[in-house]
């Protein structure tokens, strides 16, 4: 039986319905959540992505504030914006689109965003809190696959989970928010031995790796729960994820499309760690 594909839309809608109420009890006290992003130089995928955001931020009501670089931008230009936007009250998120051009010290800067308005949840204090299991903001892209498994009643406790990928923006956090779901969790990378054999272990398969149908269905234990989350532009200008998507669904239990999936789960997260940030804004406040 084929696997039944995982609808990240309407999952997405779900919580950015939750959101809305949210959004206006903080406008009618005065507070409008504003996320303001920076995207330097013209990398087309970039471009899109933050006008993906762009576009969920008006929906919601958040103010969305894009400041476009070239990709000539020095490092400390780039700095000096991160320090006007840390000191910026109106600002309560800072997303700083990646990669940055050739060049540029993506790991100074994510260094440089204020823990509260980190919310990417890539900087070392909020990648910190997470190791720590403290609260603080999580990664958006893992947090999403969690929010996925949830809406699908999927338990990762007790599950073998395999992260392939090990990257600080997905495989690291994610692997991190399974085990704090009681799952055991192995993560695979370009140097891991008998990885087809790893991954067949897998009860749930979570991939992010960045080649397109490189998971192919002999790669895949039947019934597994396969999270799709590369985002691939192939020669043709389609998207496709890491999973060979229509042979593996003949093999999976539950399986995320590309696009489709785990994509509106991000910007959703995204979002709603911008709520977050100025909700506790409004406690700061109201604390002084």
């Amino acid at each position: 039986m084929p696997a039944t594909i995982i609808d990240g839309k309407q999952v997405a809608g779900e919580i950015k319905a939750a959101l809305a109420a949210r959004i206006a009890s903080l406008r009618e006290q005065g507070i409008q959540p504003c996320l303001a992003a920076v995207l330097v130089g013209d990398d087309p995928a970039s471009q899109k992505y933050v006008a993906s955001k762009e576009r969920t931020c008006t929906q919601l009501g958040i103010k969305g504030i894009v400041h476009r670089l070239p990709s000539t931008t020095s490092q400390d230009e780039l700095r000096a914006l991160i320090a006007e936007l840390n000191a910026d009250a109106s600002v309560h998120g800072i997303l700083v689109q990646l990669p940055l051009p050739g060049g540029l010290d993506e790991k100074d800067i994510m260094e440089r965003i204020a823990p509260g308005k980190d919310v990417d949840g890539f900087g070392p204090v909020s990648l910190g809190h997470l190791v720590m299991d403290q609260p603080g903001f999580l990664a958006c892209t893992p947090h999403g696959v969690i929010k996925l498994l949830d809406a699908y009643q999927v338990d990762p406790a007790g599950k073998h989970a395999v992260v392939v990928g090990r990257s600080i923006i997905v495989g690291k956090p994610l692997s991190l928010l399974l085990l704090r779901r009681n799952a055991t969790v192995t993560i695979c990378h370009s140097k891991t031995a008998g990885l087809a054999e790893v991954c067949r272990s897998a009860d749930i398969l979570c991939v992010a790796i960045g080649k397109p149908g490189f998971i192919t269905a002999d790669m895949v234990k039947a019934g597994a729960v396969v999270i799709d989350i590369g985002i691939n532009v192939v020669t043709s200008g389609a998207l496709r994820g890491d999973v060979d998507f229509e042979r593996v669904r003949q093999k999976a239990s539950l399986l995320t499309p590309v696009p489709g999936g785990v994509g509106p789960l991000t910007i959703a997260m995204l979002m709603q760690n911008t709520v977050l940030a100025a909700e506790q804004r409004l406690r700061d406040q109201a604390q002084r």
